[in-house]
């Protein structure tokens, strides 16, 4: 070792324990072994190295992370420097207290502790030993660095011949990369990045990757000033700096960068999950990458747009109130007792969770750990009701009612008529204006990721060659896959298991077996009478009233009145076409205020006709007397309950059956099976073995241009048929309803509610039942079960003997004048009455499955 250098070893490591000034260079770094020329002007930097002169003339060069700070602290510098020795040393001018210095590096080091700020920062180093570099690939390396290094400078045109060639003589890994460092990098912090670097192979490829894109980029820019030149001449100034300007715009875009910069600072700010970040990031950096001519910068932009837009972390705190969510529900809806019931059964749930999730939290280390291996957070998972019902029962409103008892942003999308899948799932990017699909949109809206979500109508979903909506709309409601559904646009898991899903339909038996699987089916069967009238009173008047500027004195309906409109004026299940006639009736009464301000109408049976005109309905009517062949069935339709007649003849013929008045292929089952239970049982009931062959027997029901359809009038159809052969009238002072076997067993049905609520409208007060609907009666108002005789059988020889009328002589003159076989007794059947009467037990099961509409 020279005597020079191991003097000046000596000094620099007694130099790292003695605290050393420190100057903070403004947008430039030091390297070691270059040499540099720098001013000095800040009164503590000239203090600094003036001292630094006067003794061992070293003293440490670091950086500013702001160059806009006058009086740096720790915090403001980097923590890698430079020791630098101070070369020449001479003032600017006589004027000016600042002086200008030759610096040279010597070596990286660490800053350890800020011994003192004043008058001048002084503090301690460590030098940082570079590692050793192989000899092959660092010979490898070097020639490479050089040869990219004689490139750059021949293009760039700012390299002196002397620094190309000082360049060029370098043998040393280190010495080159921090050559060239100082030579291309012009960034404050890139250039900070590399000194920073203690390997020099790593630091000298990393640069050879940046010599290799600034040579790009020249190469472009020395194509692009070509290709302008060629097309401009001295007379055409105007001319080519305008096609300059447009040709680098076409190459790398005006503001491409600065948009990249903007997307990352709202991927940073809005706390997505590490793995969406993750793949953000990704995207991000491909359209950085991108050309800003081509057309795929917009899909790109759009998909980053829509991870922006979605609620990640995003949720509103439930209101676990239960009895402000009853109180919700009660001013909103009036009945749906078990809806209401299992929204406050969630509100209970969620509470229970959420104090088991704080008692986790203050538990020991045991459970702590638990609480880690389990994911540190408690997975509430979002029920899923689904409501089924007629149309204007308030299913969708419901909804709403839902999300402000619980205090949740409220979304809703309709289902029908959806046959893509990809309305669903979403379009892949792919194709052409590609999207997200329906559920992705909504929760976009919702701003959240526990709305409440309501998913109208899924009972008319559709399927083509397109897919199957159904299928996918599994993964969205199966509480065990929702927390990462996937849609084909994004691309990315989305957690939907802290969405409140609600369903709604008309009819269960048309949602897909798998979906409904899923699914808590609440029915909403419709509203009584007394039900829709109370509806009308505290709900709907007062709003009609509202949105028409009337008040609760200038249109008074009794109610009576309200009665005589719900009979008379509207059918159904709901209470929608009800709302529809009392708006009419606020137009009409509206316009007789205008033109009388102070008149006051109150409205009565006679003249409600004046606001709705003449009545579209007139009310059911049981039989006034029992008929031959006449049976009175009941059915269940959209509309709620109604009576239906069955009507049968027997007429001279070749033994055919015929079955008229829109009926479904399960009810002409019914009809076929009744009549083969008929024939297998003749001789019971008194009827020649062979008396189909000679007779034609054809089954009416009237009301034809109604599509009808179940198995439930199956008695009724052979009570008639046996009727009419017996020439027996039927009681009239009964309904019944049940699905008949061969063998004459009488199986269960739906819609029990509203069937019975049909017979009491028309005065029909004893009522035939399948012996397994006694456990449905429970679902019937009080008030209607007390007034009702319910009579369960198990078999069609109890119907027999319930409904046969004593016999009598008929009129031989009528259709069945040719019958060949007298009139016989009746059958002699001696089955066993149960009369159900009063408060019965609550259903014990599922409600049997029947057809839409049932009848």
């Amino acid at each position: 070792m020279a005597p020079g250098n191991e003097h000046r070893d000596i000094i620099q490591q007694s130099a790292e324990a003695q605290p050393t000034p420190l100057v903070l260079l403004k947008d430039a770094v030091i390297f070691p072994r270059m040499r540099m020329n720098i001013n000095i002007g800040r009164e503590r930097s000239l203090v600094a190295v003036k001292d630094a002169r006067a003794g061992s003339g070293q003293f440490i060069a670091g950086s500013q992370r702001q160059s806009s700070v006058e009086n740096p602290g720790p915090e403001d510098a980097f923590p890698i420097a430079t020791l630098v020795e101070i070369q020449s040393f001479e003032p600017r001018d006589e004027n000016s207290t600042a002086i200008q210095i030759v610096i040279e590096g010597v070596k990286r080091v660490r800053l350890l502790d800020w011994v003192q700020q004043e008058p001048y920062p002084t503090v301690t180093w460590e030098a940082l030993t570079e590692e050793e570099v192989p000899a092959a690939p660092g010979k490898a390396l070097l020639r490479q660095a050089q040869s990219l290094f004689d490139r750059f400078a021949t293009l760039s045109r700012r390299i002196g011949t002397e620094e190309l060639e000082s360049v060029r003589e370098i043998t040393d890994v280190s010495h080159l990369a921090d050559a060239i460092a100082s030579h291309v990098v012009t960034e404050c912090e890139l250039q900070q990045e590399y000194l920073s670097m203690l390997n020099p192979l790593d630091r000298l490829e990393k640069l050879c990757v940046s010599l290799g894109n600034e040579i790009e980029i020249l190469e472009l820019e020395n194509k692009i000033r070509q290709r302008v030149r060629q097309q401009v001449d001295k007379n055409q100034r105007e001319y080519y700096l305008k096609e300059q300007l447009r040709a680098i715009q076409e190459e790398l875009g005006s503001d491409q960068a600065s948009e990249v910069r903007e997307l990352r600072e709202k991927m940073e700010q809005k706390n997505l999950p590490p793995e969406i970040l993750a793949r953000a990031n990704k995207e991000i950096d491909r359209l950085e990458r991108m050309p800003a001519h081509s057309a795929e910068v917009g899909v790109l932009r759009n998909y980053l747009d829509w991870i922006l837009a979605l609620p990640w972390q995003e949720v509103t705190e439930d209101r676990l109130d239960m009895a402000h969510a009853q109180e919700v529900l009660d001013a909103d809806h009036y009945g749906l007792e078990k809806v209401k019931e299992r929204i406050v059964e969630f509100l209970a749930v969620r509470q229970l969770r959420i104090q088991q999730e704080q008692r986790r939290h203050q538990a020991t280390a045991h459970d702590d750990e638990h609480a880690t291996k389990n994911g540190g957070h408690t997975n509430h998972k979002g029920p899923i009701l689904c409501l089924i019902g007629p149309p204007g029962v308030g299913k969708t409103s419901l909804g709403r009612s839902v999300a402000q008892a619980l205090g949740r942003k409220f979304v809703r999308i309709s289902l029908g008529g959806v046959h893509d899948e990809a309305e669903i799932r979403g379009h892949r990017r792919t194709y052409v204006s590609a999207l997200p699909g329906r559920i992705i949109q909504a929760m976009k809206t919702a701003g959240v990721r526990n709305p409440v979500f309501l998913l109208d109508e899924i009972d008319k979903l559709t399927s083509d060659y397109r897919g199957d909506p159904s299928a996918a709309l599994l993964e969205v409601l199966d509480p065990e896959q929702n927390s990462t559904f996937t849609d084909h646009y994004m691309e990315l898991p989305y957690d939907l298991s802290e969405v409140f899903f609600i369903c709604t339909g008309n009819n269960r038996y048309q949602i897909p077996r798998a979906l409904a699987d899923r699914m808590d089916v609440v029915e909403i069967p419709g509203y009584t009478e007394e039900e829709k009238i109370e509806i009308a009173r505290t709900h709907l008047l007062p709003k009609v009233l509202g949105e028409h500027g009337l008040g609760k004195s200038q249109v008074q309906i009794p109610v009576n009145v309200m009665r005589f409109i719900v009979n008379r004026y509207t059918r159904e299940a709901g209470v929608r076409n009800l709302e529809r006639q009392l708006a009419t009736i606020c137009r009409k009464a509206a316009l007789r205020i205008v033109q009388k301000p102070n008149a006051r109408i109150r409205l009565s049976e006679r003249n409600v006709e004046q606001y709705l005109g003449v009545t579209r309905y007139s009310p059911d009517k049981a039989l006034e007397y029992g008929q031959v062949g006449v049976a009175t069935g009941l059915a269940w339709t959209s509309n709620g309950g109604a009576l239906l007649p069955v009507e049968v003849v027997t007429m001279p013929g070749k033994g055919h059956l015929m079955v008229t008045g829109q009926l479904g292929d399960v009810m002409q089952e019914s009809a076929r099976a009744g009549l083969s239970y008929i024939r297998s049982r003749a001789p019971e009931l008194n009827l020649p073995e062979n008396f189909p062959d000679d007779l034609d027997i054809h089954i009416h029901l009237p009301e034809g241009a109604i599509p009808k359809d179940g198995p439930s009038a199956g008695i009724t159809m052979a009570l008639a048929i046996i009727s009419a052969l017996t020439r027996q009238p039927i009681r009239s002072d009964l309904a019944m309803t049940g699905e008949i076997t061969l063998r004459g067993r009488v199986l269960a049905i739906g819609g029990l509610k509203e069937k019975t609520l049909a017979a009491h409208r028309v005065g029909i007060r004893h009522l035939i039942i399948p012996e397994d609907n006694v456990k449905d009666l429970a679902e019937i108002p009080a008030r209607i079960r007390e007034e009702m005789k319910f009579t369960p059988v198990a078999t069609m020889d109890q119907v027999l003997k319930l409904a046969l009328m004593p016999h009598k002589q008929v009129d031989r003159k009528g259709p069945d004048a040719k019958v060949t076989h007298k009139s016989p007794p009746p059958p002699v059947l001696v089955p066993t009455e149960v009369t159900v009467e009063g408060e019965m037990p609550p259903p014990a099961g599922p409600e049997p499955a029947t057809e839409t509409p049932a009848i």
